[in-house]
């Protein structure tokens, strides 16, 4: 549930916004046109992309190029709520506060590799520049279209000379190309994550049933019984050849509840996870 929703436009475009919500909570984020920067405040959250997952920390954030995302924001032992603040990059807008004089890295879209997300580390400037955007926040009659072209153009600048400034700038060179991906890249890169069909299907930017169809045209057979038999099969080697704890090989296939992921290694194995564990020792 979402508690607090603000947000500063610019040329009819919400461009600034600050959010406080109460985890566990999924956001999708469909960005046709549009790329994104999103820092946490407070909390962690794990956002995914088509082909990628990053887990976001406080005090961390990540850049995001036009697609379709989903953020997981995390229920922790810190804290009751999770606080974000968002920054939303537009073509045209930046266009416009640029007047025609892009950075160079901008120019520089044929020379770059597409990447969808890239994250951006915790660093004192970084959080000096969030302390300045809340300030505004809590004196909105101080803000004018000025401020805001300002900050933008600040922030942009901040990225490029980040820690990670060399894949933040591929990012930003590319961040209005749209990556294509096979549908088997979406399916094999998401198999251990925690994401529902409607899920999946959003960030093909398709309906579930279009998704299903597609899903049963490439792998023929149906998308549950095939992740499903993926992560057990990937579950049972991690059993046979590593000592973490069953509940965390669940986690890790993309099992939320390890009831659940027993009950599925039951039927598949004829034995439970642990049993499955103790006759590998024994042979």
């Amino acid at each position: 549930m979402i508690r607090e929703h603000l947000q500063f436009n610019l040329y009819d475009k919400h461009i600034f916004e600050r959010l406080v919500l109460d985890p566990p909570m999924k956001a999708p984020g469909i960005m046709p046109n549009e790329a994104c920067f999103i820092y946490a405040v407070e909390g962690e959250s794990r956002v995914y992309s088509t082909t990628m997952k990053e887990k976001l920390n406080t005090e961390e954030a990540v850049v995001m190029k036009c697609g379709n995302y989903f953020n997981d924001w995390l229920k922790t032992k810190s804290g009751d709520s999770c606080e974000a603040i968002a920054v939303h990059f537009y073509p045209d807008v930046l266009k416009k506060i640029y007047d025609k004089e892009l950075p160079s890295f901008f120019r520089a879209v044929r020379d770059v590799e597409p990447v969808c997300i890239s994250k951006v580390k915790a660093s004192k400037l970084l959080k000096t520049y969030i302390d300045g955007l809340q300030y505004y926040f809590k004196n909105p009659e101080l803000v004018s279209d000025e401020l805001l072209k300002l900050k933008l153009k600040e922030l942009i600048l901040l990225l490029a000379k980040t820690d990670n400034a060399e894949a933040i700038q591929r990012l930003i060179a590319s961040l209005f190309t749209p990556t294509e991906y096979s549908f088997k890249e979406l399916i094999e890169s998401n198999l251990y994550n925690n994401l529902s069909l409607e899920e999946l299907a959003m960030l093909h930017n398709t309906s579930l049933s279009s998704f299903k169809r597609e899903f049963q045209k490439v792998y023929g057979t149906s998308p549950a019984k095939y992740m499903k038999d993926r992560k057990l099969e990937r579950a049972a080697k991690l059993i046979r050849n590593t000592n973490e704890r069953i509940g965390e090989i669940a986690f890790n296939c993309g099992f939320p509840e390890v009831a659940h992921f027993s009950r599925s290694f039951q039927d598949k194995f004829g034995c439970s996870p642990t049993q499955f564990r103790l006759n590998q020792i024994d042979n």
